[in-house]
């Protein structure tokens, strides 16, 4: 898909890597771009028409696809991360990351497949993460949402072939963003700007998953490994 003249709209546009993918994409030539945020004041980008979009409240999502009706790109990046066990976490918080994570883009999809289909098919990237293929003690309820989000990905593009719909997911390791902000990691941590870069680069090339960096790499090759071998807790109790 060229970029260059297409509609985007993109969630979580205030901050991180929606603020990136909202730039780079007014960068490439995107006649118009959406960038969307819950907090529609906290988005401060030149050129990009500000709209407001809780991805976790059907009438939110409804209301922006009414109000964005020539997206031909669409960009779910919104995400959280409570930092939630799943035996004994929060179900609520639990509940909270799926909501966003994968009922988000469900919704979002669901809401702008035909103006997708209008536009002549259209483009979706779900951002993921290499934690949509492997496990972290305390981040179950993420890990979790994010795997769901691989599935759905998957699932959505084999739907949305009929209509010729391209379905990229991206998918990356640590980042330099808020959702690792005072974490601390044994490697210098993803670039924003690369990672998008790297995005946008694979849904003009048409691809179905872009890997970010090498740590995703890694992890998407460990499928195939036993999981006891590589899924080792760092603590245990009686």
């Amino acid at each position: 898909m060229q970029i260059a003249n297409s509609v985007a709209l993109v969630t979580g546009a205030n901050r991180g890597l929606g603020h990136q993918f909202a730039t780079q994409l007014l960068e490439r030539g995107a006649a118009k771009v959406y960038a969307t945020a819950r907090n529609p004041e906290s988005v401060d980008l030149p050129g990009a028409e500000v709209l407001g979009l809780d991805v976790t409240d059907p009438a939110s999502v409804a209301a922006a696809a009414v109000a964005a009706s020539d997206v031909t790109l669409l960009v779910n990046n919104a995400g959280i991360n409570t930092e939630t066990d799943l035996v004994t976490g929060d179900l609520d918080q639990i509940e909270r990351e799926m909501s966003t994570a994968f009922y988000g883009p469900l919704r979002m999809i669901r809401a702008f497949a035909p103006s997708l289909k209008a536009g002549g098919g259209g483009a979706i990237v779900n951002v993921l993460s290499a934690a949509s293929w492997s496990p972290s003690e305390h981040w179950g309820a993420y890990h979790a949402a994010k795997a769901a989000a691989w599935s759905l990905t998957n699932s959505v593009r084999l739907e949305l072939a009929r209509q010729s719909a391209l379905v990229t997911g991206v998918y990356l390791g640590p980042t330099d963003t808020d959702l690792v902000r005072g974490l601390s990691f044994p490697f210098e941590l993803n670039d924003p700007a690369d990672v998008v870069r790297a995005a946008l680069d694979g849904v003009e090339a048409g691809q179905s998953e872009v890997l970010a960096d090498a740590l995703s790499a890694q992890f998407k090759a460990n499928l195939a490994l036993d999981p006891a071998t590589i899924f080792t807790p760092t603590t245990t109790s009686a």
